[in-house]
């Protein structure tokens, strides 16, 4: 391996990759096989192996030259391993169902590939899911209802890259420095994270349940939950299946805007994308430049272990995700056969659930076995969440479908996109591919068109089908969350196909919620309706997600800012720049100022606490009236407002709380008009008073000071607002007083992006990984990042030959496979 670090004895290195630059970019214009990059990793290869040409340039961001997608696989590969060999070292551990081996069966995962909440939960379904063979089954499906060839070539280079890393390189993270758990995987591990970041919406958040679900008179220590029956409160049982699957409490979430041609300054696309992921573990973005000269060209974040580009740009398209609001998954109720429980009756007839016996070894224990019960319709599970149980009687039990759990296409989606030229290009992908589990689309391009789509995969849950076959529990949970319940028993329930899709038992593309070229086109985590105010997305079944319902503070946010953007008109890039960090806090504006009043009328300025004292709050309402609105990391007021906000939120019903209640004629103006006679005001006032005096904070504290992370010893004020605040610039951070305030950042936003055009042959692309490139604290990319997000700064991308070529921080690199 070769490398140019931008000093010392350059110049021939430096012709060279001139040379390389030139010949791509003709090599780009010409047949593939004239490719430089071909003659390259030929030139680096050992014995047929593997190789690729990495340069990189500011901020440790990759540009991955290769001569097919083998030999891509194996460069995207090698640079996720060099910056995250830890992480993904841990997730392979996961999918393994290794997890109790190393670690201990009752430690806690890292929440990043699903959501058991311990190491021996985790390891029984994933190990459950290798024994089955289930996901070698899926590989072997032909495209497309199985991967394409493309894939299965990227995901055997990019395990033969990670391997190669890992043989040719010492590890310095303390992660794992020397542990014994990081390992060489196969293509299989790969196929298996996948696997694991698909059905991470529907299987991967019921890993407890699935491995406690027991049949009647059966010990099942493993059960998360109440096993006194399902709610028969319908009430409860909708609140309960609403709160499940609410986009709003997901540790992962976004905002994306297109802007069609007609609000721009030279009548191009623009696309501002602000997915909202977590800052530590497996579900981190990662950045590189894609590049098979002729074939691909795509530059943006990939999630860690994907040897694709999730969310990214190329010289013609920009897209951005966010997660939906579609029900990836729905619940049959069996009907158990009365001479035994393991059997369930479909149109009279008794069939028996399939028994795994699945073993896991255990640090310093012997391995743990417990059986899990699969039906035609998924497993039997105890639940979903402890708010939901699903006990398993003697006449009576649940099965979870989840038709993403044979659904492998999703980076075959995201590897056509990459290659679209347009927005409708993207369309065809997705068209095509149909692998997208649990996101929108938001797409622009550079010939001012734009996209929003909800073409994700879901279970064929139509209305008249919930209606026709939904048990009683059904028929509570539906309307409230599109989560249906129906009658396992009956064989005219089956969820059916349609034509045009390439799996059955989900939508065809046809019906995903759709809104193509219009002004702008937004999402921030609520359903379809309101991706454009103006022009309203209908139509739809009720398991895409509501209509004419309340929209979040995020949302009626989102929607006031950029409809008022189009309407402006003349946007640039810089427009999408001042978009981002504009940190504007829509439950200040809404209100701050009638919470200010409603302080300064307390008599004598005091308040009654939750515990009942008298606390003087009258400082507080000058801070509030004095606060200039934002989450800017100067602003004085933000964190006495945040603090304030969420305990009146937490204890006042909405309906309490505002005297102008929600419409659906008005849904971005309404609810409003804060009630100032709730009594919960004075008490929130009260409580926060205190809770800030008791942590030596002063109630006009600016919010840098208190919301911020540390590295590498240096405290970085970080700007951004909670999901409660409505905030574009999402950060959640757990408080800790003790540490001084909000010491952390756990999620939030991650991988911006920020993509218009300008005529000539780049994009022009500003982007930022929040977190950085590399988990290693020894790394110098584990932090350089985060500081320009400290300080709302951007990198400028290196898209195009010429730009990559003049980076002051150029450094290539000629990994191959050594044989």
């Amino acid at each position: 391996m070769h490398s140019f670090d931008g000093q010392g004895r350059t110049r021939p290195l430096l012709r060279r990759v001139a040379l390389l630059g030139a010949a791509l970019l003709a090599a780009t214009a010409a047949a593939p096989q004239a490719s430089a990059a071909t003659a390259a990793a030929d030139r680096g290869s050992s014995g047929g192996g593997l190789s690729a040409v990495i340069r990189y340039t500011e901020n440790g961001i990759p540009h991955i030259v290769a001569q097919d997608y083998a030999h891509l696989g194996f460069g995207t590969g090698w640079a996720q391993a060099a910056d995250q060999a830890c992480v993904l070292a841990d997730g392979f551990v996961t999918v393994a169902g290794e997890r109790s081996r190393w670690f201990g069966a009752d430690a806690a995962t890292d929440g990043s590939l699903s959501s058991a909440s311990k190491n021996l939960t985790s390891d029984l379904y994933f190990k459950g899911v290798r024994e089955a063979g289930t996901v070698e089954k899926l590989l072997a499906a032909p495209a497309p209802a199985g991967p394409t060839r493309d894939l299965k070539e990227l995901m055997r280079g990019w395990a033969a890259g990670y391997n190669a890393w890992l043989a040719q390189n010492k590890i310095t993270d303390p992660a794992c420095k020397g542990a014994a758990w990081v390992r060489p995987i196969t293509a299989v591990d790969v196929a298996a994270r996948a696997f694991a970041v698909s059905v991470i919406g529907g299987q991967g958040r019921a890993v407890d349940d699935i491995a406690a679900a027991q049949p009647p008179g059966r010990a099942a220590p493993l059960a998360s939950g109440p096993a006194s029956g399902p709610a028969t409160d319908p009430a409860a049982a909708a609140e309960a299946a609403r709160a499940f699957f609410d986009t709003g409490r997901y540790d992962m979430g976004s905002n994306a805007v297109a802007f069609g041609g007609s609000t721009t300054a030279n009548g191009r696309g623009l696309l501002l994308g602000n997915p909202h992921y977590p800052w530590q573990g497996g579900r981190r973005f990662w950045q590189s430049q894609q590049t098979i000269p002729g074939e691909l060209n795509v530059s943006g974040g990939s999630l860690l272990g994907t040897p694709v580009v999730n969310i990214g740009f190329n010289e013609k398209v920009a897209w951005s995700h966010t997660v939906a609001t579609g029900t990836p998954v729905n619940l049959h109720q069996l009907t158990l056969d009365p001479a035994d429980p393991t059997a369930y009756l479909v149109d009279g007839k008794p069939e028996k659930m399939t028994q795994r016996q699945v073993s896991v070894p255990v640090a310093g224990g012997a391995p743990v076995t417990r059986t899990q019960w699969w039906t035609r319709y998924g497993p039997v599970v105890s639940g979903l969440g402890p708010g939901l149980p699903l006990p398993w009687t003697a006449g009576t039990a649940f099965a979870l479908n989840d038709p993403n759990a044979a659904n492998l296409r999703g980076s075959d989606t995201a590897l056509a996109i990459g290659r679209a030229r347009s927005v409708s290009g993207i369309q065809d992908a997705l068209r095509r591919t149909q692998g997208l589990p649990w996101v929108n689309t938001i797409a622009a391009d550079s010939a001012g068109g734009t996209l929003f789509t909800q073409s994700q995969v879901l279970p064929r849950i139509t209305d008249e089908l919930a209606a026709r076959c939904s048990t009683p529990l059904g028929k509570a949970t539906y309307p409230a969350s599109g989560l249906a319940v129906l009658d396992g028993a009956r064989g005219d329930c089956a969820l059916g196909s349609d034509p045009d899709a390439v799996q059955p038992g989900v939508f065809g593309p046809g019906k995903a919620p759709t809104l193509r070229d219009a002004p702008y086109a937004e999402n921030s985590n609520d359903s379809a309706w309101l991706a454009n105010a103006q022009t309203p997305v209908t139509g739809y079944e009720r398991v895409w997600g509501s209509l004419g319902t309340p929209r979040s503070l995020r949302t009626r946010g989102a929607v006031e800012d950029v409809s008022a953007m189009a309407a402006r008109g003349r946007l640039t890039v810089a427009d999408l720049q001042k978009q981002q960090f504009a940190n504007r806090v829509p439950a200040g504006d809404l209100a701050a100022a009638d919470a200010a009043k409603a302080c300064a009328a307390l008599p004598g300025g005091a308040a009654t606490a939750s515990d009942g004292r008298s606390v003087d709050v009258s400082a507080a309402c000058a801070v509030l009236a004095g606060w200039d609105r934002t989450a800017d990391t100067g602003s004085r007021g933000a964190l006495f407002f945040d603090r304030f906000w969420r305990k009146l939120t937490a204890s006042t019903p909405a309906k309490d709380l505002w005297l102008v209640p929600f419409s659906a004629a008005d849904p971005v103006r309404t609810p409003r008009t804060l009630n100032q006679a709730a009594p919960g005001i004075g008490r929130a006032l009260a409580d926060t008073v205190a809770e800030l005096a008791a942590a030596g904070i002063a109630p006009d504290a600016a919010l840098g000071e208190h919301q911020f992370v540390v590295r590498a010893g240096q405290k970085l004020p970080v700007p951004g607002g909670t999901e409660a605040l409505g905030v574009w610039n999402k950060i959640e951070a757990p408080w800790n007083a003790a540490a001084g305030g909000y010491p952390e950042v756990v999620h939030g936003s991650s991988h911006i992006q920020a993509v218009g055009w300008d005529g000539g042959r780049c994009p022009v692309a500003r982007t930022l990984l929040t977190y950085g490139q590399s988990s290693n604290p020894n790394s110098p990319h584990y932090a350089d990042q985060t500081r320009l997000f400290s300080q709302e700064r951007w990198v400028t991308s290196r898209f195009c030959e010429r730009d990559i070529l003049a980076s002051p921080q150029l450094k290539v690199v000629w990994p191959r496979e050594r044989r």
